[in-house]
């Protein structure tokens, strides 16, 4: 089996079209920052709002390999998890899977290490599970944990990262991933050698969480949260000319709508069945990832067997654009 650092054509091809879906999802999609590239192993440290999107955000900061760590019980599957190995994801354990499951993080840890060691970033989301608000969980130890003992070996960074999006339910929104100031693990330990092992701990959490907040727009999770963000994001203005040009565009968003009917059917039926509606855009995603080689194939097939093949060409050139056409005209009239 490839090892999770080493180059893959085929993964690098597949980027391409991930990195594509990925960016279609967005009105627009700003990366703010870069991570260092001076030889020092890297380890990124972003909020987690967004389920899977937060991931493949953070994947449009560089086309070469990154890692990440998710949830464990993802793995189960063996289908799943050789299909996770492929994508650079390691699984990692949380206090509510269990004492037994946690204690196989021991297993994972020289894995993330060899990574690292090869150069390869790796991603963790060190609040240890996602949630969609303006504000911060405390910092799990699992990522502090990584960091000291990969600094052990070699000169390591923490790069505190914030991924900041206008919301966390409605597709086609903006979003913008902005990269703080790296905390130089190795400097950090030496600045605080006094400390004893827990208070280092607590300490390089603390720095990472203050880090992560300043990135995004922090409303602190208390009983004020709501009053908070009324105020700090009120209830978007229509501009005086997308009424206008949502009728304008009427016809056309008609036949958007049924060229991927297939498409945003499918997305959203699924998403209504959801339990956790966070996952919609993720959802939204996929549908997009899987569905649009599947339908153009199937409406080129179709098209021109039925039609001249320049209004074949049009109309299939149109459903290239359809899918996001469709969502961002219903953004113009909500």
């Amino acid at each position: 089996m490839t090892e999770l650092w080493e180059e893959s054509k085929w993964y690098s091809f597949l980027r391409h079209w991930v990195d594509r879906c990925t960016r279609r999802s967005f009105a627009q999609l700003t990366v703010e920052g870069s991570l260092p590239d001076d030889g020092k192993a890297v380890i990124v440290a972003p909020n987690h709002c967004n389920t899977l999107m937060d991931a493949l955000v953070v994947l449009q900061t560089r086309h070469s390999p990154m890692a990440f760590g998710a949830r464990a019980d993802i793995f189960k599957n063996p289908t799943a998890a050789k299909a996770l190995h492929f994508l650079r994801i390691v699984p990692i354990a949380r206090k509510r899977d269990g004492l037994r499951s946690v204690a196989q993080n021991l297993e994972i840890i020289p894995v993330i290490l060899d990574i690292l060691h090869h150069g390869t970033p790796f991603c963790i989301f060190p609040e240890g599970t996602h949630r969609p608000m303006y504000s911060l969980m405390p910092i799990h130890k699992g990522v502090v944990r990584i960091a000291l003992k990969n600094a052990a070996d070699q000169p390591t960074y923490m790069v505190p990262a914030g991924l900041n999006y206008s919301d966390f339910f409605r597709y086609m929104g903006t979003c913008t991933l902005r990269y703080g100031e790296p905390i130089d693990v190795n400097a950090f330990v030496e600045e605080h050698k006094g400390l004893s092992k827990p208070e280092l701990y607590d300490a390089l959490s603390a720095e990472l969480w203050k880090r992560i907040s300043e990135l995004i727009l922090y409303i602190p999770d208390d009983g004020n949260y709501e009053a908070r963000l009324a105020i700090l994001k009120p209830p978007r203005k229509r501009r005086w000319w997308e009424i206008p040009a949502a009728v304008v565009s009427a016809p056309v968003f008609v036949l958007c709508a049924l060229l991927s009917l297939p498409l945003w059917g499918t997305a959203e039926y699924i998403c209504s069945k959801l339990k956790d509606k966070a996952f919609s855009n993720s959802v939204r995603f996929l549908v997009r990832l899987v569905g649009y080689p599947l339908f153009f194939i199937i409406w080129a097939v179709a098209l021109f067997l039925l039609l001249p093949p320049l209004a074949a060409a049009a109309l299939l050139l149109l459903f290239c654009y359809s899918y996001s056409f469709f969502y961002e005209w219903l953004r113009l009239i909500r």
